[in-house]
């Protein structure tokens, strides 16, 4: 469910809960309209959440080691966490 479906939600509950006043003999409107309105409440929380940024966490290390022996340099670079 994304925001604007969400929302829609969140109306057409008020519009049951709040604007309607028929009565159905086997339906209570007001009661739909609030279960809508939970919903879509539910649904707007969730979708936020999950259209937050993610926060990436890299780290990069980098080691040089000289061989005594040869005078070569060598290099190691690392780099770890979530991409």
């Amino acid at each position: 469910m994304r925001i604007g479906s969400s929302i829609a939600l969140i109306a057409i509950g008020a519009i049951l809960a709040f604007a309607v006043a028929d009565v159905v003999d086997f339906v209570d409107l007001t009661l739909i309209g609030w279960i809508l309105m939970g919903v879509g409440v539910l649904g707007l929380i969730i979708s936020i959440v999950m259209a937050a940024p993610r926060r990436d966490h890299r780290v990069t290390e980098s080691r040089q080691v000289q061989d005594p022996s040869t005078g070569e340099t060598i290099r190691r670079d690392e780099t770890r966490g979530s991409l």
